[in-house]
């Protein structure tokens, strides 16, 4: 017979790797990677969070693709490199990537930083744990729990359930598949062969994440019947009753009303209690989306938008946004106390929730989630919250609004700036018209040449580095901005210049 160990054990120990020589010895070098750790730190402290931060600096160092590429040199290699050139490469991500927490950064629904939440998230980071059962995460198990009745209490429940899910669009998911599985129970194990045909409602100014979680769950997005607005992009609620009442007659089984608070491009919240009432009406599940608009239950003088919210059986909030406390923070409440979301979501693993620990088992919560890893969100809420307090956060958005009534203030003492309406929240909608196309309105070609400006506009401050700001069409409405103002870095300095910006980059168009 062939011998099948050609090697002898000298030979082998011969061409042993150097690494693997002295099994004694960890791997990793733990004075030589906190030198460097110390380093990136120092690097993050004055990169990104000096300059990132400062007005006299760039929100952006816009690059093309390809030569950001090449700058970078993402190729991966088999050998590593030295710490000078790793640390070349920190400085380099910091240098090129946007400036969220820049003052001028108004592009998007979160920016700004909190630098209690920041330590959350560092802290989150370095422990590195899973939040699924209480021997692994204790003090982030009994965190979130504390962290979500806080939450709820602003909603006006004393009683619940919830979870930090991974996006406001997992959140708004999950309510879909608790409210299915609440009606249906027999999904979980059956599938979906025999139920009828599901509706969902919802506002064509919603998030997209309802037509996609209709997809994802099985629905099917011909299913999602979308209710009409008013001018200002709340749901009208006799419609929502006449749609309901429409999907019956044909057969269709309506299990789910989908409203919004703070809609993504107006920040128009729906009347809750008015869609309350056709949700009782029909013994609907009520969702309310509030990713953007939630945090306003924190503000005496603005949680009356959202009027009607304790009535909910679920809402989705994203901490991250208005309140700044860094991607990701996203939770969903619920007013159920019957263990919903284990019911729906447990497969019981017992590998991981064994019956017969040492510890109350309920403390487990890993079961109530679709994930298995799960990351610790709740941390850099906790730190922030309890850094300034309820009364801390109330003041952001106050702050926010009296930034945004001078913002529109200031619109309207300037030619060239077209508010497309009041603005209900922190989002402010315009068109900027320049001298070339005003008193041109009647004009055949105005709203096409009007829909140009914004995208170049966009494109000069992006390559300048000077601010950014998002814009996007809506219905019949062509290009307009949307600025976001919340960040508690902004200060109506901020604002005057926001707007002599917009003019200097549009002036000549």
């Amino acid at each position: 017979m062939a011998n099948m160990f050609p090697f002898s054990a000298a030979d082998m120990q011969t061409k042993e790797p150097a690494s693997l020589c002295d099994l004694n010895e960890p791997l990793i070098d733990h004075s030589e990677g906190q030198h460097f750790l110390n380093e990136t730190f120092k690097i993050i402290m004055e990169e990104v969070l000096r300059k990132g931060t400062d007005i006299k600096e760039k929100v952006c160092e816009w690059k093309e693709p390809e030569e950001l590429a090449l700058l970078l040199d993402l190729e991966l290699r088999a050998t590593g490199e030295p710490r000078h050139r790793l640390l070349q490469r920190v400085k380099d991500v910091a240098k090129y990537s946007i400036k969220t927490s820049h003052p001028r950064f108004f592009n998007q629904q979160y920016g700004g930083v909190d630098y209690h939440s920041l330590a959350g998230r560092f802290l989150t980071e370095a422990l590195n744990t899973n939040l699924f059962t209480y021997e692994v995460a204790p003090v982030f198990v009994l965190m979130e729990t504390e962290v979500l009745r806080g939450l709820r209490q602003l909603v006006g429940w004393t009683e619940g359930d919830g979870i930090f899910c991974p996006g406001g669009s997992t959140s708004n998911m999950y309510a879909m598949n608790l409210a299915r599985y609440r009606l249906f129970p027999e999904v979980k194990s059956q599938g979906l062969w025999g139920l009828p045909q599901l509706t969902v409602f919802t506002s064509p100014e919603s998030h997209y994440s309802v037509k996609k979680g209709a997809a994802y769950l099985g629905l099917g997005t011909d299913n999602v019947i979308l209710v009409k607005v008013d001018d200002g992009g709340r749901m009208i609620p006799a419609d929502l009753d006449e749609k309901i009442e429409l999907a019956k007659s044909q057969g269709a089984v309506p299990f789910l009303v989908s409203c919004t608070s703070g809609t993504t491009v107006q920040g128009a919240f729906d009347p809750l209690d008015h869609i309350a009432d056709v949700c009782q009406k029909h013994k609907l599940w009520m969702h309310v989306d509030a990713a953007w608009g939630g945090s306003v239950l924190f503000s005496k003088q603005h949680r009356h938008l959202m009027k009607g919210v304790d009535r909910a059986n679920s809402v989705a909030w994203n901490p991250h946004k208005m309140l700044v406390a860094g991607l990701q923070c996203s939770v969903l409440l619920l007013q159920d106390t019957t263990n919903l979301l284990k019911q729906c979501h447990s497969a019981n693993a017992t590998y991981l929730f064994q019956q017969d620990k040492f510890y109350d088992v309920n403390l487990d919560i890993g079961d109530k989630s679709v994930q298995c890893s799960r990351k610790v969100d709740c941390l850099k809420l906790w730190l922030m919250w309890k850094a300034v307090g309820s009364d801390g956060l109330a003041e952001r958005v106050d702050r926010a609004f009296i930034h945004i009534r001078y913002l529109v203030e200031q619109m309207k003492k300037r030619e060239g700036f077209h508010i497309l309406g009041e603005p209900e929240f922190v989002n402010v909608c315009f068109w900027y018209i320049p001298p070339s196309l005003r008193g041109k309105e009647g004009n055949a070609d105005y709203q096409d040449r009007l829909a140009k400006v914004a995208p170049v506009i966009k494109e000069r401050m992006m390559k300048q580095g000077t601010m950014m700001v998002g814009y996007q069409p809506l219905g019949n409405r062509v290009n307009f901005f949307r600025v976001i103002v919340f960040s508690p870095l902004v200060s109506q300095k901020d604002m005057d210049f926001f707007l002599n910006e917009i003019e200097r980059l549009g002036n000549d168009l």
